[in-house]
């Protein structure tokens, strides 16, 4: 990033950063805030220059953040979008105002962005789908009975999780290997939401020992709720995504069969280089954005950076989250964990 200093020189305005909330996942506030204002700063920009919110979860927020940045002088937006209508609308304002955007992790549905930040997410919804087969393998989950999970249905990311993880178990479900998709849920990032609608096919269908779930974060209460009942360790697949540090412990405890991990630094500081380039009025060099993706409602083909997600296990905990500084050995093994890592040659 310090080799974009010159570009800060040349640019005008400031950046500004609206990540969408503190509920859908841990990581707007404990990693992406934070990597998003150390990239700006290294490549340059003073802390008047750039901006990092959060909206709260609320729609209006967003949409009033982004009014308040473009009147404070900024050139450029960098905006993960709570969903598609209130994106489009920040979108269609900024390009009033003749501010370029960059959506970041999201894509808004017709959109009128420049640029596309994220991760390979029907890669992410793979990885997923293929972790909870090698955890039925692995725990030796007869006839698995599967409850598929969604994310909520106005992100577009859910749509793409779940293209990737349905590809996996349309095969495994046609197979006469036992699998057997089971219940129905409407999806949602609202972690109490998912555990009710856990409980309520639960309930419903006694027969569920395994459930794809496409966050930690929905995850971790459905655990408990499992826990509660006295379901044992490595007997009920449950996956997730992001590697919070409670997926991660759940995973050393074996209620968890691992978590798509997504070293979001990379992200952000690709998010930082492209609001560096357009803030300079340069258009970026095409090994950063040497992807592309197509807006399926508007049909426009939108230049990307398309990062690669990661499968973590107990096996590489040490080699990718421990690695990145994502999480410490420390904070993973805090108390009770202590065993688990020293089971797994996780060494705080």
């Amino acid at each position: 990033m310090s080799q974009l200093k010159p570009l800060a020189s040349k640019g005008k305005g400031s950046i500004g950063v609206i990540l969408p909330d503190t509920v859908t996942s841990a990581r707007y506030t404990e990693f992406d805030a934070p990597y998003l204002a150390k990239a700006l700063s290294t490549a340059g920009l003073s802390s008047s220059q750039y901006s990092v919110l959060n909206a709260q979860g609320s729609d209006s927020t967003q949409f009033t953040d982004a009014q308040e940045d473009i009147t404070k002088g900024a050139t450029v937006l960098v905006v993960d979008p709570l969903d598609a209508g209130t994106g489009a609308k920040v979108e269609s304002y900024a390009k009033q105002h003749g501010v370029a955007v960059i959506d970041y992790d999201r894509l808004t549905l017709g959109g009128s962005r420049s640029y596309y930040v994220s991760f390979n997410n029907v890669q992410v919804g793979t990885l997923i789908g293929q972790g909870l087969e090698a955890c039925v393998t692995a725990w030796n989950v007869k006839s698995p009975h599967v409850l598929v999970m969604k994310g909520a249905p106005t992100d577009n990311n859910a749509t793409l999780f779940a293209q990737g993880y349905d590809a996996v178990l349309a095969s495994k479900f046609a197979s006469g290997g036992g699998w057997m998709s089971v219940g129905q849920a409407a999806g949602t990032w609202d972690p109490p939401t998912a555990e009710t609608e856990f409980q309520q096919q639960y309930t419903a269908h006694k027969d569920i020992n395994s459930v794809l779930v496409p966050n930690d974060e929905n995850a971790a209460p459905i655990i408990h709720y499992l826990q509660s009942l006295s379901v044992k360790p490595k007997t009920f697949p449950v996956t997730g995504q992001d590697a919070t540090l409670v997926g991660l412990q759940n995973i050393l405890a074996g209620y968890q069969c691992g978590t798509a991990y997504k070293p979001i630094y990379l992200e952000a500081q690709a998010a930082a280089a492209l609001a560096m380039y357009l803030r300079a009025g340069e258009k970026p060099p095409t090994t950063l954005a040497n992807g592309s993706t197509t807006d399926p409602q508007t049909k426009t083909v939108v230049p990307s950076v398309l990062l690669t997600p990661e499968w973590v296990t107990p096996s590489n905990m040490a080699s990718t989250v421990i690695k990145d500084d994502f999480v410490t050995a420390k904070q993973l093994c805090a108390g009770s964990y202590a065993s688990d890592c020293s089971a797994n040659s996780i060494t705080p």
